[in-house]
C-alpha cells in the first residue's frame, strides 16, 4: 500500500479514536443536561465537562475548584480545591486498544513507521485543540499535560502495535534487520519471542482472574451495593449516570483486584488497607461499587497468592513451547540438550516484564479523588511490582527450568566397509551389539567337507522353493 494512503488511514484512525471517546462521554452528559437540569442547564458548561472526563480517562491529572456557593453551604475552604487523578481506565483501555489495532494495520500495509508518525501528528493536534477550548473555572488541567499525555498514550499504543505486528510478520526494514542480528546470536530471537508470549499470557490470566474476583465480589455484596444506591437518594436518571460512571472504572477496579490477589492490596484513603490478610478501613466514600470491598479477613483468602504463581506457570508453559525449536537446534549442533541458558533468561525476562506491567497498571489505577485522606487511593506500584515479579518468577521457573524429557538425538552412523569400499549404515542396537554372545557353529570335519565338495561337483543345485 502507498505510504500516503497509510498516513491518511492512520490519521483517520486517530480522529475516530478521539471523536468516539468524546461522543461516548457527551451522550449521557447531554441526557443529564436535558432531563436533569431542564431549563436551568448551562449549555456552555457541557463541552468543558465532556473534555474534563475525557482528560481524566486519558490519565491527565485535574484540579477541581468548587464554586463559592458550595463553600457557603458548609464546605471548608481547604476542601474546596483538590486534585483528581484517579483515572476511569475504561477510556484509556479504549484508546490503547484502538491504537494497537491502528499500528498493526499500518504494519501489515508495510509502513508502520509512517503510520506512527501520522498518529503522533494528528493525535497531538487534536489534543492541543481540546486543551485550548476546554477552559473551566471548576475543572482545569495543566496545559502541557493535557496535550502530551493523551498524545503519548495513543501514539505509544500505535508504536507497540506496529512493532509487534512487524516482528511477527516482517517489515523488510529495521525490524527484520534486528531479528537477523538476534538469529545470528543463536537462540536470542527465540528468547525474545518466548518472553513476550509468556508475559502476554501471564498478564492476560491475571486480568481475567481479577475480573472474576471483581464480579464475585459484586455478586456476593449485592445488598450493600443496593443500600448505598438508596442512601444516595438519587432518581432514576441519577442512578443511570452513577452506574455509567462506575462502568468506566471497571478496568481500574480490576487492577485493584489484581493487587489484592497479589498480596499488597490497595488503599481507600491514607492510612487504610485492603488485602487478603484483612481490611483496615475508616470512612469510605458512598460509592455503590465500593460495597463489594471485603470488610473482614478470612484464612482462605491467603490462598489467592497462588493465583499469580499459576499465571506465571501458564505463561512459562507457553514460553517453553516457543523455545522448543531453539532447544532442538542446540541439541542437533551437539550443544547441551537441556539448553538451560535460554530458559533461564526467558524465566527472568518473563518475571521482569510482568513486574513492570504490574507496576504500570498500579500507577494508572491509583491517584486522588478528593481532599484530605482521599489523596491516596489505589495500589502502590512498588509493592505490586515486587509481589507480582516474585510470584510469576516462581511459577515460570516450575515450567521453564524443569528437566526436559524425550529429547531426540541424532542416530549414530558407522562406516560399512564392504566390497564396494565405502558406505554408511545405521548402527545396530547397542545393547545387542555389546552384550550378545557370538553364535558359533559345530567344529568343522575335514572328511565331511571333502564329501560335500564331491556332491557339489556331480549334483546340480535345485532351485530354492521354500524358506
Amino acid at each position: 500500500m502507498h505510504r500516503l494512503i497509510v498516513a491518511l488511514l492512520s490519521a483517520l484512525d486517530a480522529l475516530i479514536q478521539v471523536a468516539g471517546g468524546l461522543a461516548v462521554i457527551a451522550a449521557p452528559l447531554t441526557a443529564l443536561w436535558v432531563f436533569g437540569f431542564g431549563g436551568a442547564a448551562d449549555w456552555g458548561a457541557l463541552w468543558p465537562a465532556t473534555t474534563a472526563v475525557w482528560h481524566a480517562g486519558n490519565l491527565v491529572p485535574l484540579r477541581v475548584t468548587l464554586p463559592d456557593t458550595v463553600i457557603a453551604a458548609g464546605i471548608s475552604a481547604d476542601a474546596a480545591s483538590f486534585a483528581f487523578s484517579l483515572a476511569p481506565l475504561g477510556f484509556a483501555a479504549f484508546t490503547v486498544i484502538f491504537g494497537l489495532r491502528s499500528g498493526a494495520r499500518a504494519a501489515r500495509s508495510g509502513a508502520w513507521v509512517i503510520g506512527f508518525a501520522s498518529a503522533v501528528v494528528v493525535a497531538g493536534a487534536l489534543s492541543t485543540l481540546i486543551a485550548l477550548t476546554s477552559h473551566s473555572d471548576v475543572v482545569s488541567a495543566v496545559l502541557w499535560q493535557a496535550i502530551i499525555i493523551p498524545t503519548a498514550l495513543y501514539s505509544g499504543a500505535v508504536l507497540i502495535g506496529g512493532f509487534v505486528s512487524a516482528w511477527r510478520n516482517g517489515d523488510d526494514g529495521a525490524v527484520d534487520a534486528l531479528r537477523d542480528r538476534l538469529e545470528r546470536r543463536g537462540s536470542a530471537d527465540a528468547v525474545v519471542s518466548a518472553t513476550a508470549l509468556g508475559a502476554a499470557v501471564t498478564l492476560a490470566a491475571l486480568v481475567g482472574v481479577g475480573a472474576l474476583v471483581l464480579a464475585g465480589g459484586v455478586a456476593t455484596s449485592g445488598g450493600e451495593i443496593i443500600a448505598l444506591y438508596q442512601a444516595g437518594n438519587v432518581d432514576i436518571l441519577g442512578a443511570i449516570v452513577v452506574t455509567l460512571g462506575q462502568l468506566a472504572y471497571v478496568p481500574t477496579l480490576i487492577v485493584w483486584a489484581i493487587s489484592w490477589i497479589a498480596g499488597p492490596g490497595f488503599a481507600i484513603g491514607a492510612g487504610s488497607a485492603v488485602s487478603p490478610v484483612g481490611s483496615d478501613l475508616a470512612v469510605v466514600p458512598s460509592i455503590p461499587v465500593l460495597g463489594a470491598i471485603p470488610d473482614a479477613s478470612n484464612a482462605w483468602f491467603l490462598l489467592v497468592a497462588l493465583i499469580p504463581v499459576a499465571a506465571g506457570a501458564l505463561g512459562g508453559w507457553f514460553a517453553r513451547a516457543r523455545l522448543h525449536a531453539a532447544i532442538e537446534g542446540a541439541d542437533s549442533r551437539g550443544e547441551s540438550g537441556d539448553a538451560m541458558a535460554p530458559r533461564l533468561v526467558t524465566t527472568l525476562g518473563l518475571a521482569v516484564v510482568s513486574a513492570a506491567a504490574g507496576a504500570g497498571m498500579a500507577f494508572a489505577a491509583s491517584g486522588s479523588i478528593g481532599p484530605g485522606r482521599l489523596t491516596d487511593v489505589g495500589p502502590q506500584p512498588g509493592p505490586i511490582a515486587l509481589a507480582v515479579g516474585v510470584e510469576v518468577l516462581i511459577g515460570a521457573a516450575i515450567l521453564l527450568l524443569s528437566p526436559l524429557s524425550g529429547t531426540r538425538r541424532p542416530r549414530t552412523l558407522v562406516e560399512d566397509e564392504g566390497p564396494s569400499g565405502s558406505g554408511a549404515r545405521e548402527a545396530p542396537s547397542s545393547a545387542w551389539q555389546d552384550h550378545a554372545p557370538a553364535q558359533r557353529g559345530p567344529e568343522p570335519d575335514p572328511a565331511r567337507d571333502d564329501e560335500a565338495a564331491d556332491d557339489q561337483a556331480t549334483t546340480p543345485i535345485e532351485p530354492l522353493t521354500r524358506w
